[in-house]
């Protein structure tokens, strides 16, 4: 206590002997330049605040660096704690994702033949054919009758001369070709509308293909789009054909993928055995440096046998023969003196294996068909397949049945509209399609004449449906309820469906066009068939219904 009394006291003492009252003015030592002190240190307090600032503000920083550092941290150790089971869920989720698509694909796969057979699906289309004229019965049957049934004997009369006289030139063919060198040509076989008896519209062209195997030793080896290899989507439903020897082995031997040493021999192959000059594979109608027949080379060749053969018979017969057109291998034409002509199509295939399926080196372009992939990719027709269907199912359909007018009669509405708006993609073997499917899933009794009329429709809402989906699925490929009297090869069968349509996705301008085309085909119909109808009377036809389907 006594020294707080004594630190009190000395400090009023100092602060009474330091007072500026205590001293006389003369005596002061306070500086004249006050002003420019203060100043001075009013700067140096202004400095002090900015690097005071400018120091809180790194070490803000750095607090704030080493805040995410500890963040960063935390948040891979966070990961790294649940990986195992981010993995297992992302996983378990495209499993699940993967097993759904399949389903989906197996269910279309089991579902796209049976889509005509649904009532309920077709009540809920026809959107294109309500309001539209729709002749009834009576006059689709006089129709028919007039326009249609007439040219069933004409189209006899012409395949039995078409035949008879590719029988004739084939034979001068092979008598011309070198048997030890040139390719061996088979019987021909007529193939298409001609000899499924629906063409309608003229000129008649019969479609004949003419199967050729290559000389001894070598053979033909096939690989089809759906034999396992990847194929790009341009490019399914072709194939390739490798020539090859005989007695060459199938797999391949690793000597033709790998360099043995100038010391060692393989001894499944002899020295005389090795790759065969690209002169020689050329002579074999082969690709250029390759062992894959060439469909253009094949076409030379085969104009060039014709060309000889009909040199070698012309004296035998009163006409003329000549191409009709250049990049097509056989399209021939006959031309008589009285200023008639014929035109028919001797189209060089190889068979696959032992089927009756064929690779066919030129197939008849149109609008929707894309190019080749190159010439060495053939296209695979199954049309005998389609005959012997065809035949097939006609025996367990009522007499007369009307399969066959319900395509004859469509094909001639669509090939008239065409050439009064121009062609679209939709093409003859189209329609055939659409009634192939119908015929597969309708009851045979469905197909009594008098019911010509309604299976028309059937058709027209088919084909409606398909282009509004761009689906219209190949008939043969991917159908596993093919009849087994067809012995058709389970490969096709087992493959994917193959969508006809599937050019409309890729060229918008097409559908659009095939679209506006089909439209105004529904909408003339009554004028189309009429303008070919005798009259009838009113009583009769009770006039045209108004159909909405």
């Amino acid at each position: 206590m006594p020294v707080g009394i004594f630190r009190v006291c000395l400090v009023v003492i100092t602060a009474i002997v330091n007072h500026p009252l205590l001293f006389p003015k003369e005596n002061g030592t306070v500086p004249e330049n006050t002003e420019e002190i203060i100043q001075k240190m009013k700067e140096r307090e202004e400095s002090l605040r900015l690097e005071k600032l400018r120091l809180e503000q790194e070490i803000a920083g750095q607090e704030a660096a080493q805040k995410a550092l500890e963040k960063a941290a935390k948040v891979v150790e966070d990961i790294k704690e649940e990986r195992v089971p981010w993995d297992m869920w992302t996983a378990l989720s495209m499993v699940i994702f993967l097993l759904i698509e399949l389903w989906r694909q197996d269910f279309q796969e089991g579902n796209w033949q049976d889509t005509g057979a649904d009532e309920d699906d077709m009540a809920v289309l026809g959107k294109a054919f309500k309001g539209v004229a729709f002749p009834n019965k009576a006059i689709l049957a006089s129709f028919y009758e007039k326009r249609i049934l007439g040219t069933t004997g004409d189209m006899a009369r012409m395949r039995e001369m078409v035949e008879g006289f590719a029988d004739d030139l084939l034979e001068a063919l092979r008598s011309v070709c070198n048997r030890d060198a040139d390719m061996e040509v088979e019987d021909c076989m007529g193939v298409g509308s001609m000899y499924e008896n629906w063409r309608v519209r003229k000129p008649f062209v019969c479609d004949l293909i003419v199967p050729f195997a290559p000389p001894e030793p070598y053979c033909f080896r096939s690989q089809i789009w759906c034999s396992g290899d990847s194929f790009p989507p341009d490019e399914q439903g072709y194939g390739t054909i490798k020539v090859c020897r005989a007695d060459e082995d199938v797999t391949g031997c690793i000597c033709d993928k790998t360099k043995l040493g100038e010391d060692m021999l393989c001894l499944l192959h002899s020295q005389g055995n090795t790759t065969r000059p690209s002169s020689e594979m050329e002579d074999l109608l082969c690709f250029k440096n390759t062992q894959y027949l060439d469909a253009d080379q094949v076409m030379k060749w085969f104009q060039i046998a014709v060309t000889k053969a009909w040199n070698k018979i012309s004296h035998k017969y009163e006409f003329d023969l000549s191409f009709s057109l250049l990049d097509s291998p056989g399209a021939l034409k006959i031309k008589f003196r009285s200023g008639k002509s014929i035109a028919f199509n001797l189209t060089p295939v190889v068979q696959y294996e032992n089927s009756d399926v064929y690779f066919i080196s030129h197939f008849p372009r149109n609008g929707l068909a894309a190019d080749l992939p190159s010439s060495t990719h053939w296209f695979l027709t199954f049309a005998v397949y389609e005959r012997r269907f065809i035949q097939l199912i006609s025996k367990m359909l009522p007499a007369n049945a009307c399969h066959v007018s319900c395509l004859q009669i469509l094909s001639f509405l669509h090939g008239k509209q065409c050439s009064l708006t121009g062609p679209s993609g939709l093409t003859n073997y189209h329609l055939k399609t659409v009634m192939l499917h119908l015929l597969q899933t309708r009851p045979s009794q469905d197909w009594a004449p008098e019911k010509l009329e309604d299976r028309l429709q059937d058709m027209l809402k088919f084909l409606e449906k398909c282009l509004h989906e761009k689906k219209l699925y190949h008939f043969f490929i991917g159908n596993g309820k093919v009849p087994a009297e067809l012995g058709f090869p389970i490969v096709f069968q087992r493959a994917e469906p193959l969508n006809l349509f599937r050019p409309f996705v890729l060229h918008r301008d097409i559908y659009r066009k095939t679209i506006d085309t089909f439209h105004e085909m529904l909408r003339n119909t009554s004028a189309l068939i009429n303008e070919y109808t005798v009259h009838i009377p009113l009583a009769q036809t009770n006039g045209i219904q108004k159909e909405s389907i």
